[in-house]
């Protein structure tokens, strides 16, 4: 397991290699990645800067708390809060981004695909696939959001165990949206897609939370963006040689 995690971390690092080995075509994915940055910083800066009175205001009972438990309990309740709007804000960045971005994403993964050899996929994956894979996404983002922020408030360990469940289960949902393009182009069916990524999870997990947390560097999201699109690419690839039996395709592939 441990193995198959390290392979999809792995995944991203040879998304990675395509800035030493592409950079023309992978800077293409920055004018996206750039635009969905500035609308979600204009949202999180000034809710991070907020934070103190949203703590407050939902603390009250705490006021009356001698020091140091008043501050604890705030704190706390602050980054639980950030680590929630993080994970709502890498659902977004990837819908918004790979929506907008479109036609340069389009062209980066054929790239990836014609880097890997073997028989490049000659499926299109269509504007408005894109926007309601992304519409899905913010929507899944949303209520892992709403569980990382309930698991926060579990006594002791509820900060360390909502920031885990918020990456995992971000990074998850951001592998199965990275790789829609290359499985689209394969004529892969929504339960076909769900086959194919089950067959090595801890691969998938790996893939996904490594993206996660490069997302959660500042500025870390805008180049991280190219270089996710290209690795899902060879992740895809490796899921589809791995399933014990070919997937089956839409009628329409």
């Amino acid at each position: 397991m441990l193995r198959e995690f390290g392979i999809g971390v792995g995944m991203l690092l040879t998304g990675f290699r395509f800035w030493r080995t592409r950079p023309r075509l992978m800077a293409l994915g920055l004018i996206p990645a750039v635009i969905a940055f500035l609308v979600l910083a204009a949202a999180l800066v000034p809710f991070g800067l907020s934070l103190g009175v949203l703590t407050d205001w939902a603390t009250p009972f705490a006021d009356g708390w001698i020091s140091p438990w008043r501050e604890v309990l705030r704190v706390s309740l602050g980054i639980v809060l950030f680590v929630a709007a993080l994970a709502l804000a890498g659902a977004v960045f990837t819908a918004l981004t790979l929506t907008i971005g479109d036609p340069f994403y389009q062209r980066i993964w054929r790239g990836a695909e014609r880097e890997f050899g073997g028989d490049e996929p000659t499926g299109e994956t269509g504007f408005w696939t894109t926007l309601g894979e992304g519409i899905r996404l913010i929507a899944l983002g949303l209520l892992v959001a709403l569980l990382t922020l309930a698991i926060g408030f579990i006594p002791l360990v509820g900060g360390f165990l909502a920031g885990a469940t918020g990456i995992v289960l971000s990074g998850r949902l951001l592998a199965r949206e990275l790789t829609g393009r290359a499985f689209d182009a394969r004529g892969l069916t929504a339960y076909s897609r769900s086959e194919v990524l089950s067959v090595s999870r801890a691969r998938v997990l790996g893939f996904g939370v490594a993206t996660q947390l490069c997302f959660m560097i500042p500025l870390g999201a805008v180049i991280t963006m190219p270089a996710a699109v290209a690795g899902s690419t060879a992740l895809a690839r490796s899921l589809v040689e791995r399933a014990p039996t070919p997937p089956p395709a839409s009628a329409d592939a």
